[in-house]
């Protein structure tokens, strides 16, 4: 497996592995593969990794964008989505794109890390329970982050407008 930065020739495998990964997610809108292609026409992805297979394949994929807080950029970011084709889930690749991405945005001299996911999983990969950090309208166990660089902030976690995009 090869983890590199999207090109735009991974822009419609991009599409289709957010698609499938969500498809028959609990708490997904179906709008994971939409938001990607906002960030991305908006210039807001930081950061979009993909995971190749043996073959060149692109079978993984992961978007960073910033994430203000209380309205004020702090250097943090927010992780999301990430997906991995469903055959390969549970394979190691989300868990690569995760440390990976994170290894990267640390490069770049981010502060951190927030997102909201499945606290079960994510604090596996060094996420822990945003103590000091409300996201509006998410309930405060699945808020998670990874300080990358000092102290936890506290205040409002904010996002770009594609994710509140519409199916």
């Amino acid at each position: 497996m090869r983890i590199r930065p999207e090109t735009p020739a991974d822009h419609a495998a991009i599409r289709e592995i957010n698609i499938a990964a969500f498809a028959d997610h609990p708490f997904s809108r179906q709008t994971e593969h939409l938001i990607v292609e906002v960030l991305r026409a908006a210039g807001a992805l930081t950061l979009s990794l993909v995971a190749e297979d043996g073959d060149g394949v692109v079978v993984g994929h992961i978007a960073f964008s910033r994430a203000p807080i209380d309205g004020q950029d702090q250097g943090w970011h927010l992780l999301g989505p990430v997906a991995v084709l469903p055959a390969l889930q549970r394979g190691g690749i989300g868990k690569a794109l995760v440390h990976t991405g994170l290894d990267a945005l640390r490069a770049l001299g981010s502060q951190g890390c927030v997102l909201v996911g499945d606290p079960g999983y994510y604090t596996r990969l060094g996420f822990r329970q945003a103590a000091s950090l409300v996201y509006p309208g998410v309930p405060p166990e699945v808020v998670l982050c990874s300080p990358l660089a000092g102290v936890e902030p506290s205040g409002l976690v904010g996002h770009h407008p594609a994710f509140d995009v519409q199916p």
